[in-house]
């Protein structure tokens, strides 16, 4: 992946003629200028109260009173004021790096105690997800699936404060999924755009995510909108890539985690053949790597499964487990036959059930190599 700065982003968008930028200009007042410093699952119940915790209070103490960050505070002055909803494995490292890359970032997790190295850092995390709506242009949202996104975003205390504010949803739903969340969110008198990604935390650390963007028009035709220069500092623009109308990069996004399961589980099915027969496993690596079959992700994999050690999780098992589904579902939906999709799933399933959900999603190879073995708890 690219990692040089994308040249003159910030153009005039008189060039494409101003209509064009009210698609994503909910808000007169966030239209920031593009910052050149490029280097730089939660539940709610609608309606109910939470206690205040020690670690909420904690939070409290550490948020500056301002949005502004440790790196990129003076240049955080004129970036886009955006608040980071779940920040989990991919949103807390997404904060992170549109921090550093000047924007003026605010955190909310349902798990406040999980934001506290955020606040630690210097970037303002809200005790309530109304206050972190309230407090942005942008509610940038890395939730794990859309059940949580309905109860934590269109609650009767925050769907009234997203009048005149942009939703980017970048986690992995489905297209109906995504459609559907679009029609709430313009209901309420907001801009709704889904841009999911695809790579890890390195990839969201470095800002090479590699970006797929559904919406009634391409964020690229108003540089200085709110939500092109947030891509920017996460994608680059050469990984930025505009699919269509809302839905769209929804499914693209869920065709490509589909290939990460059948991957995986294709070549565990074959290293576990090739270790039972006896044949050298560095043979048939090397061949593989010689032929056109070969994925990287095979490599990266390897290890973790000859150790039975899936260690650590930059994605982990139930997350492919959950896009499965919704792979199958949506597959269903078009006609397509989901025989395969049933057998990925209940592998998927299986490996979860054996105590690694939260493993690497390697950890698929347990449940196709040790199909007897359902008491391993490997964590």
């Amino acid at each position: 992946m690219l990692l040089t700065a994308p040249s003159r982003v910030g153009v005039s968008a008189s060039a494409r003629g101003s209509q064009r930028r009210s698609a994503f200009s909910a808000h007169s007042s966030a239209k920031p200028a593009v910052s050149s410093q490029l280097s730089g699952n939660v539940q709610l119940s609608v309606g109910k109260p939470h206690r205040r915790s020690a670690g909420q209070r904690i939070i409290a103490q550490a948020s500056p009173s301002a949005a502004t960050v440790a790196k990129g505070a003076e240049a955080g002055a004129t970036g886009v004021k955006v608040t980071v909803v779940g920040v989990g494995l991919m949103g807390n490292k997404i904060a992170r790096r549109l921090a550093a890359c000047g924007h003026s970032v605010r955190a909310w997790n349902r798990t406040l105690e999980k934001a506290a190295p955020l606040a630690e850092a210097g970037i303002a995390v809200d005790p309530t997800i109304a206050a972190a709506v309230a407090g942005s242009d942008v509610v940038l949202l890395t939730l794990s699936d859309a059940v949580t996104i309905t109860r934590t975003l269109l609650s009767e205390e925050v769907r009234p404060l997203l009048k005149g504010k942009t939703v980017l949803q970048q986690g992995t739903i489905g297209p109906k999924e995504s459609a559907a969340l679009a029609a709430e969110v313009s209901a309420a008198g907001g801009c709704y755009v889904e841009a999911p990604v695809l790579g890890s935390q390195p990839e969201a650390e470095k800002g090479t995510l590699l970006i797929m963007v559904g919406a009634a028009a391409d964020p690229k035709d108003d540089p200085t909108g709110p939500v092109w220069p947030l891509l920017l500092a996460l994608g680059q623009e050469p990984n930025i890539h505009y699919i269509g109308p809302v839905g769209t990069a929804a499914a693209v996004k869920l065709a490509l985690n589909q290939l990460i399961a059948s991957l995986t589980i294709g070549f565990s099915t074959s290293l576990g053949l090739v270790q039972r027969s006896g044949a050298p496993v560095d043979k048939f690596m090397s061949i593989l790597r010689a032929s056109a079959l070969y994925a990287p992700t095979y490599d990266k994999k390897l290890q973790k499964m000859l150790d039975r050690d899936y260690g650590a999780a930059n994605f982990p098992t139930k997350h492919l487990l959950k896009d499965v589904r919704l792979f199958e579902a949506e597959a269903e939906a078009a006609g397509l036959d989901t025989r395969l999709l049933a057998a990925l799933k209940g592998v998927a399933q299986d490996a979860v059930d054996r105590g690694l959900a939260n493993t690497d999603y390697s950890a698929v190879y347990d449940a196709v190599v040790f199909p007897g073995d359902q008491g391993a708890q490997r964590q």
